[in-house]
């Protein structure tokens, strides 16, 4: 298939929120455009949903001053058919959602004279007292342009005229995994606010916001609002032709990808919400074996304590707290966490 039969399949698809997970450069963003091109065909060629890309991201451009020494740095945000909705949001909008962040920075909007053209552009600076422009990291330009479009998303005047849909493509790019994290937590609150009245599809190629996403939407403590509502796939491409497969056709592949995360962050740094992707790849290990329970494949890979293993995992990865739960591992749970790591591949030898 094709981007355009890919948007095609989604959007006869029954469930109102979709999750897909697809490697860098299948053609997520690619399939995003379909979608809205598909989409736009059916409504009589007006747009009839909400985009967050690429192409969001690149509407914001660093202009850095060089001629007197980057003195007026700042980013500028191009003029597009958004900028009309830019009077409806102020700089406290902003800031309420980089909160959970914790940025190290402020910032002022600068308007054009016309409000149809909305903010110029945004200069940052260090504190009150030390308004000096300066270039935040693009880690921090990712976070502070999905900061200013969940302020945007809450534009009626906006939302409420595309209101179909929502079609959310990778948040995460050069952010690192504290990050990554609060963002999953920042896009299931617009789940939560928007799933009755909108479909939502979210494309990532990062395995722990899709898990993280994945587990809150059908395993969580209020999975019993999404969990029958909710249609995970995997979009695999292979000789230009795309495949968009339910999750379950797609296990194997996707325990291998859980594997080369979990190994990477063993070689690097172990934090508690790994938990939860381990917890993902025992479940799924236990689906593709056809039983029913995590602590199966800790008896099978014969774990010292495969309750207290169990008791563990479970209470590390069911934590409603991921946007504060940034804390290393402690050395009992390090133990154990390797320990079943290096079990599973003696066990199964996945290869990653």
């Amino acid at each position: 298939m094709n981007e355009l039969e890919i948007a095609k399949q989604l959007f006869e698809n029954q469930e109102n929120i979709i999750l897909i997970y697809a490697f860098n450069a299948t053609g997520k963003t690619r399939l995003s455009v379909a979608y809205k091109n598909f989409t736009k065909s059916e409504n009589g060629g007006n747009h009839s949903g909400i985009y967050y890309n690429a192409f969001s991201e690149d509407l914001f451009v660093w202009e850095n001053d060089e001629v007197n020494d980057n003195a007026n740095i700042r980013l500028a945000i191009l003029n597009s058919n958004l900028s009309k909705y830019h009077s409806f949001i102020d700089e406290q909008d902003i800031e309420e959602k980089l909160a959970m962040y914790n940025p190290k920075y402020k910032f002022r909007f600068n308007l054009h004279g016309d409000s149809e053209r909305g903010i110029e552009s945004l200069t940052f600076f260090v504190s009150d007292e030390n308004k000096t422009p300066i270039k935040i990291s693009r880690g921090e330009e990712r976070i502070f342009v999905w900061c200013f479009f969940l302020a945007l998303f809450e534009v009626d005047e906006w939302t409420n005229s595309q209101g179909a849909h929502f079609f959310i493509d990778d948040p995460v790019s050069s952010l690192d995994e504290h990050n990554i994290f609060i963002t999953a937590e920042s896009i299931f609150d617009l789940i939560e606010e928007h799933y009755i009245k909108k479909r939502i599809i979210i494309t990532t190629h990062h395995i722990g916001l899709f898990s993280i996403l994945f587990d809150k939407l059908k395993k969580g403590e209020k999975s019993g609002r999404y969990k029958d509502i909710t249609m995970p796939f995997i979009l695999t491409s292979q000789g230009g032709n795309l495949t968009l497969n339910n999750l379950n056709k797609e296990v194997f592949l996707f325990h291998l990808h859980l594997m080369q995360t979990l190994g990477t962050a063993i070689q690097t740094e172990l934090f508690a919400y790994h938990f939860v992707l381990l917890r993902q790849l025992l479940e799924n290990i236990s689906s593709f074996l056809g039983k029913g329970r995590m602590t199966y494949v800790l008896e099978q890979i014969q774990v010292k304590d495969v309750k207290g293993a169990g008791e563990m995992i479970n209470s590390l990865s069911h934590k409603d707290a991921y946007r504060l739960q940034f804390n290393k591992m402690n050395e009992a749970e390090e133990t154990v966490f390797k320990e079943v790591f290096e079990k599973i591949q003696i066990k199964y030898r996945f290869s990653d």
